[in-house]
């Protein structure tokens, strides 16, 4: 059974991996291999081939059901010829309201379309931004219900290698389209309480939430205490949740399995305890089944109090199998119960296996099952303690340096002082200062102690230790070499396990040879970052826009650079002071040491201060890296004279071209018709194989004259998907059609490397080689 459920899992997790959905004529093969079982099994090499079949219809079975799942799913997003029209909707806000300096973000449980034609999205994610006068609309809040005209689109993310995929995390949630609230005609409020279970759980949750903020006032850990006992993650301020991440503890900060399987424990443990004390009620059912019945009824009350949100819902449904395989009165063997708990999951949840969550907790749980059943002698508690913490710091080691490429240092120290603090403290007082809101203080009180010692740790330059993205194959052999150390003492050679270690530690890198380099555009959404490699050196241009409470170079660049085995930047370019070139620049300084910036950033930026040997750009700046040539074509130094005069802040971009010999990459930032202008008039040589077109597309720049001086093989939009700024604009898409470039788009190719060396120009398109089912098969692909 555990060989046949692993198949099914397997299945599911291999329809992941696909293009597109197979089509319902393949599907329908599968009652065809449901003829295995009638295999004869008289010798061994039949039983061997029986098994083997029900394995193949197992995982045909898993790769079925998650395929219908996902046929389902996708037929509810909204069709693409709907996107940017004004639809009518009703629908129930079904979680909490976000708020920041921009507006207001609501999750819409669509009830009813008013438009005709257009069918249901399900769930919908708007946002109402404040009015340009900065007066705020009336505030959203959970359980209403609004009749609202709102512009909606797909949903769609970034797409860089190892990067968050924004849509299959949509798709997990049932999330069918994401848009803004307009405000002609007026939003109008129908109920304030819908009568719906989702309404009256979301209107719990926001008055929980509304008591805590108002008790603790400005309490600097009120945030955590929301998130603890509401699943308001939101609420946590950025530096600390960064804090916390750095130090391994971020996933006892939210709702998560570590903290409903506690709750589930108590209760099933308090109940258990009361039972075995009643002597009637044991006579009728075993107090060990009626513990199991409060476990899974806690869990159950705690996932609906945290807003039933996905990681939650995960957790609930193991704790419901592994309760299943313990109800009888034999001992199920744990792993067993593990592998059927995977499989629940999966069963409900097919999209989990995309989910960082998912290998962690099943790694973590099976981690400890390893070190603690089936040994000899069962080790002293504080032993056994450290032996399980060990474990899982040595287990998930390999998957925290696939996933993120970074793993903390501190983590098993910080973990061991601060699991007990908040699995045992904190969320227990947070949970029963709903009916006594005075330990909300205590809770709070605990949490500041906690969290400014895990500030100071987390500011320790040694804090994380970060590697190069590994591959499968290196992945798989430290996991091998973690069991291996994770046997008993008397296995054979396990000194030598840490030797498969040294894949995932020096991964193999693709190198540069003298005189070769390779451009990468990263993929950031309406905005820039472009990166730079020679055989030894690396130059980043621009950092990509600041969002509400991060930015680009935080959660997109430091990243990628991270990833790519970039660990320090020569130098850092800023073409000039617009958030979309400039906003990710804080973070890309504080997170990747860098030799030098060359900016066109005004006098008394805030940027500059932190900035490492800053200086202006100008025209006949030159530098040579590795026989590859670096010059700086515009801003004139004389334009730095005119500062406050009428020359436009995107004229002073900086324009930078790199060289091997005839071959040239040219990037203009946002330099318009002036800017353009003087490069034509300059007398410098624009030909260049490949462009980023300048200000994004849009028909403030590239020229007629300018495009046919460059004359590019190919040309790349920086630029996010259906923005409202209309780029690139149709003109200029004409304009480079005529020239007879290649024209790419970062919002439908995702990241675009190119490789400048001896044979020509190599391009690699990321959305392209990395395909998936559920990214949007956009209508100008």
């Amino acid at each position: 059974m555990r060989f046949h459920l692993i198949a099914f899992c397997l299945g599911i997790f291999l329809l992941q991996l696909q293009a597109s959905l197979p089509p319902a004529r393949a599907l329908a093969l599968l009652p065809l291999l449901a003829l295995v079982f009638l295999l004869p099994t008289g010798t061994a090499w039949q039983r061997l081939a029986r098994a083997a079949g029900v394995a193949v219809f197992a995982a045909a079975l898993g790769f079925a059901w998650a395929a219908w799942r996902a046929d389902v799913r996708l037929a509810e997003r909204l069709p693409l010829h709907w996107q940017g029209v004004d639809i009518g909707l009703v629908g129930v806000v079904v979680d909490l309201p976000q708020s920041s300096a921009r507006g207001e973000r609501v999750l819409l449980k669509v009830e009813r379309v008013l438009t005709p034609g257009v069918p249901n999205p399900g769930r919908v994610q708007l946002t109402r931004y404040v009015a340009r006068d900065g007066r705020r609309p009336p505030a959203f809040r959970a359980g209403e219900r609004w009749q609202l005209t709102a512009r909606l689109k797909r949903p769609s993310g970034t797409h860089n290698p190892h990067g968050f995929d924004l849509e299959a995390w949509m798709l997990e949630r049932g999330i069918g389209a994401t848009g803004y609230v307009r405000e002609t005609p007026v939003p109008v409020r129908l109920d304030s309480r819908a009568a719906t279970p989702a309404a009256w759980i979301a209107v719990a949750r926001q008055a929980i939430r509304d008591r805590i903020f108002a008790t603790l006032g400005d309490a600097p850990y009120a945030g955590v205490i929301a998130a603890l006992t509401v699943g308001d993650q939101q609420s946590i301020p950025h530096v600390q949740w960064r804090a916390f991440t750095r130090t391994g503890v971020n996933h006892l900060l939210s709702i998560s399995g570590l903290h409903v399987t506690m709750i589930a424990a108590l209760g099933g443990w308090g109940v258990m305890m009361i039972w075995r004390r009643w002597p009637r009620a044991v006579a009728r059912w075993p107090a060990r089944q009626a513990g199991l019945v409060a476990a899974v009824g806690a869990a159950i009350a705690y996932a609906l109090l945290a807003g039933f949100q996905v990681p939650a819902q995960r957790t609930l449904f193991m704790l419901m199998v592994l309760a299943a395989a313990f109800w009888g009165r034999r001992e199920a063997r744990p792993f067993s119960a593990l592998i059927m708990a995977m499989a629940g999951v999966l069963l409900i949840d097919p999209w989990a296996v995309l989910s960082a969550g998912f290998w962690l907790s099943f790694g973590a749980i099976a981690a400890i099952l390893w070190v603690t059943f089936g040994r000899v002698a069962a080790p002293h508690k504080l032993r056994g303690w450290v032996m399980a913490q060990a474990a899982v710091t040595l287990a998930l080691a390999p998957a925290l340096w696939a996933l993120f490429q970074q793993v903390s240092l501190i983590s098993p120290l910080a973990n061991a002082v601060a699991i007990p603090l908040v699995s045992w403290g904190v969320t227990p007082l947070a949970l029963l200062g709903v009916l006594v809101p005075q330990l909300w203080h205590l809770a709070a009180g605990l949490m500041a102690w906690l969290g400014e010692a895990l500030l100071w740790a987390s500011a320790l330059p040694w804090a994380t230790l970060s590697r190069p993205a590994p591959g499968a194959l290196a992945t798989g052999l430290a996991l091998a070499g973690a069991v291996w150390m994770l046997m008993p003492r008397a296995f054979p050679l396990r000194g030598l396990a840490w030797l498969l270690w040294l894949p995932l530690l020096w991964p193999p890198q693709a190198r540069l040879a003298w005189g070769e380099f390779a451009v990468e555009v990263i993929d950031v959404g309406q905005g820039t970052s472009v990166l730079v490699r020679t055989a030894r050196h690396a130059l980043l241009y621009d950092t990509g826009p600041a969002f509400a409470g991060t930015d680009a170079g935080e959660r997109i660049v430091a990243p990628y650079l991270r990833a790519s085995g970039v660990g320090r930047l020569d130098g850092v370019i800023v073409s000039h002071d617009d958030n979309d070139h400039s906003g990710g620049l804080a973070s890309v300084l504080r997170d990747v040491p860098t030799g030098w910036l060359l900016h066109a950033l005004p006098v008394g930026s805030a940027h500059l201060s932190a900035a490492p040997a800053p200086r202006r750009c100008w025209r006949g700046q030159r530098w040579q890296w590795d026989g590859i040539d670096f010059d700086i074509l515009n801003p004139p130094a004389h334009a730095w004279q005119e500062a406050g005069s009428a020359r436009r802040d995107n004229d002073f971009s900086c324009v930078l071209r790199v060289s091997r010999g005839a071959q040239s990459f040219l990037i203009t930032g946002d330099a318009e018709r002036r800017g353009e202008l003087e490069l034509l008039e300059s007398g410098q040589s624009l030909a260049a194989a490949v462009l980023v077109a300048g200000h994004h597309g849009s028909r403030t720049s590239s020229l007629d004259e300018f495009v046919k001086q460059v004359s590019p093989g190919w040309v790349v939009y920086t630029m996010g998907y259906r923005n409202r700024f209309g780029h690139p604009h149709a003109e200029v898409v004409a304009r480079f059609r005529e020239a007879g470039s290649v024209q790419l788009r970062s919002d439908r190719d995702g990241l675009v490397r190119f490789r400048f060396g001896e044979g020509g120009v190599d391009v690699a398109q990321y959305r392209r080689v990395q395909r998936r089912y559920w990214q949007t098969a956009y209508d100008h692909e």
